[in-house]
């Protein structure tokens, strides 16, 4: 498969969206470039639909829309002509494919402003969504122990999540179960608790499968600003690339480290 017109949108799509994404994807070979695109540009179309419309029943009918897709995916029949859903349906398993359905049917929880019904609902909804996309991502490339991918990707689902948390406010959500400083400090804490165990079992993750891990290389600062300083999150001050953290990032992809 090159990388064509359909794969370069994808590129710029993540390139736009997730620039720290983009940057981690652009440091792994290109044969792992033409799988992970497509991958995180459907994570950012889909985490995106619920919030261009005030009417729920046009973001449902979005959300609906790609949920049809990955069906047209995981059937292993014609799929529609599309700039992410045709590179997509060429490096993704129909099984992996229903199980993104899955990613896309937790999106619904946008659409509204019911707060999460308790912890075991927020962490559903982060295993759906920050789970489903770096499972399928690592086992679209190799061998991987489903446990440690959950486990690293709740620690960078939370991560994602905690820099999101203004903005979810801000639209009017309720994204927090306890927004208190030793709430999010514990939320923090337990995020990061999952990372480190998963990266202690690194060697159940194949290296080809490890390169999808990448994608979460800023997580481990992130929840550790947070822990020293839970204010971070409502004022805004998480996230941000210098150039520091571009050499982090080369040195863990040169180690194979994720």
């Amino acid at each position: 498969m090159a990388f064509d017109t359909d794969l370069t949108a994808c590129a710029a799509l993540v390139e736009k969206a997730d620039p720290a994404r983009f940057l981690a994807v652009m440091a792994l070979p290109v044969p792992a470039r033409r799988v992970l695109f497509p991958l995180f540009a459907l994570n950012i179309e889909v985490a995106r639909a619920p919030w261009v419309t005030e009417e729920s029943m046009i973001a449902e009918m979005r959300l609906q829309w790609w949920r049809d897709a990955l069906s047209e995916i995981s059937a292993g029949g014609i799929v529609r002509r599309h700039e992410v859903v045709t590179p997509l349906s060429q490096v993704l398993a129909p099984a992996l494919a229903t199980r993104l359905d899955e990613m896309v049917a937790a999106r619904r929880w946008d659409i509204y402003r019911d707060p999460f019904e308790d912890e075991a609902h927020f962490d559903r909804y982060i295993d759906a969504t920050s789970g489903h996309v770096i499972s399928a991502a690592a086992q679209s490339l190799g061998r991987a122990d489903e446990t440690v991918l959950r486990d690293f990707a709740y620690g960078v689902g939370i991560a994602n999540w905690l820099c999101a948390v203004p903005e979810l406010e801000a639209r009017r959500r309720v994204p927090l179960l306890d927004g208190t400083g030793e709430g999010v400090r514990k939320l923090a804490q337990k995020a990061l608790d999952r990372l480190q165990k998963a990266r202690a079992q690194r060697a159940k993750v194949s290296p080809e499968a490890g390169q999808a891990l990448f994608s979460g290389w800023q997580a481990s600062r992130l929840l550790r600003q947070v822990i020293a300083d839970p204010s971070r999150v409502g004022d805004g001050r998480l996230g941000g690339i210098d150039t520091r953290d571009r050499l982090a990032l080369m040195l863990r992809v040169s180690r194979g480290r994720w």
